[in-house]
């Protein structure tokens, strides 16, 4: 009886799902530049701005990337302390065109990466500011395509979340799936909406206009939040903005991320943070996942025949709702049938990240602890992690 009515509340959580006119499983918001030679874009009205901190491997692809984007876009690297050669490989890569901030200590009560960006935002004097990652390398092309869609479209924000690449097992498993779980909790297409319901960036590659930007009060707006990119969508939205946010095969990070352990830290790092450090909603979490991924599987193995019948019509809208991932990203479609293992995974490492939080130890991000109970301080930790 129990396991039936379990089944029961799966079908209804799926078949919302599926059938939730907002389509929150959906790809179709979308933005890749045209393909083929076109003409170099006058780009003067953009900085980009990055903030890099150990960021040496990367940041020498992603300033050259920048580079190649068109004539007269400003970068800014602002070097946060680092312990190996980000500055210096930053200035080879991107010349005179290029300049570089060395980044003073990190204050009480700031995110290291916001902490960078307001430094560097002091040297932004174009209409337009684009933040971008160290690990991100925009193909050509990119920048003039998401300037104009702001134009076009009249947002004052526009982000595009970066393909994260997927070579091992582990990185089929769960980097798709991350970008599925967004989407289910920031459905792109209310995000997009004027509605203040839901707002949503990756902060990845993010355009905005300076001026938005300074109303907002900087990023000092949100200084210490560890999801800083909804947070500044948030607050944009907020003070009467609009906002954008889609996915492109044209942003690309190169962090890699092969193991189990390095995702496990990159979602982990901030997954209790979502659900506001809140244990009743963590309660909440975990109840709603073990509905969503345990009982369709135990009801097919373990149900009467007419629950093992909803059990499979569960599965497969499951499936059904994967598909636009996968095939967004080129993988094999037999990934979804995977869903409920990486479901479990993505579960375990919400818990997780709760565990840190319980214990002070908060979220670690190139050697620095954030969290409501660990506040900020130095770690010693390596500054590669996730």
């Amino acid at each position: 009886m129990i396991l039936t009515v379990l089944t029961a509340a799966a079908a209804v959580l799926w078949g919302g799902i599926l059938l939730a006119p907002w389509r929150p499983w959906s790809t179709r918001e979308q933005l890749d530049p045209e393909p083929g030679p076109s003409d170099p874009v006058d780009l003067s009205e953009v900085t980009a701005l990055i903030p890099a901190r150990d960021e040496a491997p990367v940041i020498g692809r992603t300033v050259v990337a920048l580079r190649a984007q068109g004539p007269g876009l400003r970068i800014v690297v602002v070097d946060d302390q680092s312990s190996d050669a980000t500055a210096a490989v930053a200035r080879a890569a991107g010349g005179p065109t290029c300049d570089i901030v060395a980044g003073a200590p990190l204050p009480d009560g700031w995110v290291g990466k916001l902490w960078a960006l307001e430094q560097g935002r002091r040297r932004v004097r174009t209409r337009l500011t684009l933040l971008v990652d160290a690990d991100i390398e925009l193909r050509p092309g990119l920048v003039a395509a998401l300037v104009a869609r702001s134009r076009r479209d009249g947002r004052e924000l526009v982000s595009l979340m970066a393909v994260l690449e997927q070579h091992t097992t582990w990185e089929r498993l769960l980097v798709p799936a991350f970008v599925y779980f967004f989407k289910l909790l920031y459905p792109f297409r209310i995000a997009n909406s004027p509605s203040r319901l839901v707002a949503a960036a990756a902060g990845g590659c993010v355009l905005i206009e300076t001026a938005w930007l300074d109303r907002i009060g900087g990023f000092g707006a949100v200084r210490s939040a560890l999801i800083d990119d909804c947070a500044l969508a948030r607050r944009v939205k907020d003070v009467g903005g609009r906002t954008w946010i889609g996915l492109t095969h044209a942003a690309v990070s190169h962090r890699r991320m092969e193991s189990l352990g390095a995702i496990w830290r990159m979602v982990a790092r901030s997954a209790f943070a979502q659900l506001r450090f809140s244990t009743l909603l963590l309660l909440a979490c975990v109840g709603l996942l073990m509905v969503a991924f345990w009982v369709p599987p135990a009801a097919l193995a373990l149900g009467s025949p007419r629950t093992r019948l909803v059990a499979l019509a569960v599965l497969a809208a499951m499936v059904l709702s994967y598909l636009p991932v996968l095939r967004f990203y080129r993988l094999n479609a037999l990934w979804a049938l995977a869903l409920p293992l990486t479901g479990t995974v993505y579960l375990l490492m919400t818990i997780s990240s709760a565990m840190r939080e319980w214990r002070g130890a908060g979220a670690v991000w190139k050697g620095r602890a954030y969290g409501r109970g660990a506040g900020r301080r130095i770690v010693a930790a390596s500054g590669s992690e996730g």
